[in-house]
This record gives structure tokens, sequence and C-alpha cells, in this order.
């Protein structure tokens, strides 16, 4: 459940309900011309995240030895990571944040319980304990171009944090804050602010109010704006696929130590090219996640989702295709119907900060 429900609801709120039950606003009223305001200023969303604290002596190795990416040592610090499985598919993607005396683990909706029940199972003997936090906490994404204007009108106690994934602490209003800069999730400038769960509505009032006004947006808003940005999402473009294949690198430390599905990546890599890559369709109208792709009489590949940008004025879908695709344009499964369709490199759209997702792939000859 949204931590402020009734704030959401004041601002003509429609909502939908997550893989762990709770609710989070799909829409707000007009949500084209809410997308473009986020992409011309600043908006607001509330997350949904799980959140899982670990705590303990061995938190650190704990989970640096579960996971793709090197969990950072320093305090105000994060890593955006994975957790894979024997075969090296993805069974969740997580922001790993170092908070001095725990480590923060947000995860997508619904994958918290899971990944609490898989590590308690794994600790032994080690001084490590894993609780699923997400009840205490609200979070809200702050983005778009004057994303750090706005948090600094705000934010009391320090300045907006820089680089990607570090943090500061402060207060808006009388709530104490942890302010996250994001990795770029929507192609634009961004920050997340942590508060706890009692303090959410005053927190939520403060950033869209004071200082310099923002627009509140939802889950609906925010994956167009997403999909825009060439940010593969964990529920159409990352679950059950292999890393190299959804060209996330920046989950990747390939000089790390082994993790579990660390030899399947590892011998993708070395092989120099994965079976598919992520690419950006520009089709004649908008097609069904699922939907298959052709390379003439041959399919190529399967839309993973697909919307009416409104940021490009046409509809933008991505799709995975077969690696070695060298046709500029395919066509796409619509309603039966065949259809034209672009093939583009991703993002679609370079706003105010790329994003860090953006499919990325080394080949043997690069």
């Amino acid at each position: 459940m949204t931590v402020v429900a009734e704030k959401h609801e004041a601002h003509g709120a429609t909502f939908r309900e997550l893989a762990d039950g709770r609710r989070v606003v799909d829409e707000y009223r007009r949500p084209e011309r809410t997308a473009r305001a986020v992409r011309n200023g600043v908006g607001v969303v509330e997350m949904g995240y799980g959140v899982v604290a670990v705590t303990g002596d061995d938190r650190h190795d704990f989970v640096d030895d579960a996971v793709s990416n090197r969990v950072p040592e320093s305090d105000g610090t994060g890593c955006y990571a994975l957790l894979l499985d024997p075969q090296g598919a993805i069974t969740t993607d997580m922001y790993v944040y170092n908070a001095g005396e725990r480590l923060l683990v947000f995860t997508p909706p619904g994958r918290a319980d899971p990944l609490v029940e898989d590590w308690s199972g794994k600790t032994f003997i080690q001084d490590v304990e894993i609780r699923n936090a997400s009840a205490d906490f609200g979070v809200f994404g702050v983005h778009g171009p004057t994303s750090t204007e706005k948090v600094a009108s705000v934010l009391h106690g320090s300045g907006s944090p820089d680089p990607a994934l570090s943090f500061v602490r402060g207060s808006l209003g009388d709530a104490g804050v942890t302010v996250v800069r994001t990795d770029g999730l929507l192609g634009e400038e961004g920050f997340e602010v942590v508060c706890a769960a009692d303090a959410a509505g005053e927190v939520f009032d403060t950033l869209l109010t004071r200082g310099l006004n923002a627009v509140p947006f939802g889950y609906g808003v925010c994956e167009t704006l997403a999909l825009e940005a060439g940010t593969p999402l964990f529920d159409t473009e990352l679950e059950g696929y292999i890393p190299n294949v959804a060209g996330v690198r920046n989950a990747l430390d390939f000089d790390k130590g082994c993790y579990v599905g660390q030899e399947v990546v590892s011998k993708v890599e070395n092989q120099g090219r994965p079976s598919q890559r992520l690419v950006g369709l520009l089709p004649a109208a908008v097609p069904d996640a699922g939907a298959a792709v052709f390379d003439g009489d041959a399919a190529a590949g399967e839309v993973t989702r697909a919307v009416d940008a409104p940021t490009l004025e046409c509809p933008a879908a991505m799709a995975y295709v077969d690696f070695g695709l060298a046709a500029d344009e395919v066509t796409v499964r619509v309603d039966g119907d065949e259809v034209p369709a672009e093939v583009v490199d991703l993002p679609f759209h370079e706003g105010s900060d790329r994003s860090a997702r953006v499919p990325r792939y080394v080949v043997a000859d690069d």
C-alpha cells in the first residue's frame, strides 16, 4: 500500500497493485501532459520498492559474495547489482546502499520476501541478520532537468549528492531524509528521497509544493519515460535473461570473484557475442508485449513492451532480436497484421542525464 494514499487521491490518482500486493499510483489526470511536464521540469513519483535491511559484522562480505557487482565499503555510496541463478539468469536486480551499520537493498516489488528467504538460508555461521524493512520507509523519486534545483530548494543540512548512487542525509521541513542521486533511470537528472513511513506525507507535500514546484506522476508515466530513456526494467526486459543479453554492463564487475551465475556470464563474455540484444523499434502502430518481430519471412525477435511515446510523438517499443540482425527495417505483428518498424539504437531520447542501464554490448572484434 502507498504510504500517502489520501494525498494521491486528492490529486486525482488511479492506482494499480504491485506484485507484492501493495498499491501505488498508476496515473494522474492527463498522463501525456504529465510526461511532458517531467521532461521539461520536475516531477515526483512514489516508488514501490521492496527494502531489505542487512546488518551484522559480516554484512558486507555476505552481500558482496552474492551479487554481480562490488558492494561499496564506504557509508554514503551504492551500486546497481544483480542476483543470478546457477544458469546465469537474472532473478532480481537491486540497488545496494552502504548506510553505515547496515546495508539497504532496494528491490523490485515482490522480490524482497524471496530475497530475505534465500539469503537467510545461506548465512551459516556468519554474523548477518536479514529482514524485510519495506514497511519502514517511504521512497519518492524526483526526476526532471530541474530536479537538482528542486532538491536544493527544500533540502536542509546538506547539498545535493553527486555522483550517481551516492547519498546525503538532511531534512525536509521537520522530517529527516536521505537523498540519493539516481543513475538516470528516466533519462533525466534524478534523486530518490527516503524517509520514515510516518513522515512520508510531510515529505510528499514538501516535494510537490515548497521551493520549486513539481508535478506528481505515477508508474504509467514512469515506465513510459523509462522506455524513452532506453532503461530495461526487471519485469519486462531483465527477469530470466542473462546479463550479457540484456546489456546491463553497469551491474557487472568482470574482475570480481565468484558469485552464483558468474561462470555463465564470464563464458558468454569470453565468447564475444551473446545470442540476442535489446534494441529500440519505431513501429507504425503500438504492438503488444510478446509481439513477433520479423526480418523478411524469418522470425527475428520479440517485443518486450511498447507505448505511444509522448516525447517522440509516435509509437516506440523495446525488443529482443537476434544479435546479428543487420536490417534497419523489420516488421512487427500488430492485431494479426505485420506493420513496418525502424530498428534504432537505444535510447530513444537523450535528456538531462543518460540512463546507466542503456544496453551496451562488446563483441570480440571491438
